[in-house]
């Protein structure tokens, strides 16, 4: 699953995270850490598994579950909240 920021959102680097504008509606959305290192994971073309895998190596004290399913609920809001679309 590959995707990429709508065209029309922002996406800046933050010292807690990451913020999201979208540029249409003026909303803005920040992503924490978390969320920060699975929308960059996905951008960059690594599938849900593998960016589990890299929130198990940044973050040690989270199990593999708890990896996998923060990343489906992170990607589910990105989809629905129309951030992202299918590269």
């Amino acid at each position: 699953m590959s995707l990429t920021l709508r065209p029309d959102v922002c996406a800046t680097d933050t010292a807690d995270g990451m913020v999201l504008l979208d540029e249409i509606t003026g909303r803005y959305w920040q992503l924490n850490h978390t969320a920060a290192l699975v929308l960059r994971g996905l951008v960059d073309g690594a599938e849900p598994p593998d960016v589990a895998r890299a929130l198990c190596e940044a973050y040690p004290r989270i199990t593999a579950e708890r990896a996998d399913a923060d990343t489906a609920s992170i990607t589910r809001a990105l989809i629905e909240a129309r951030l992202v679309v299918s590269a």
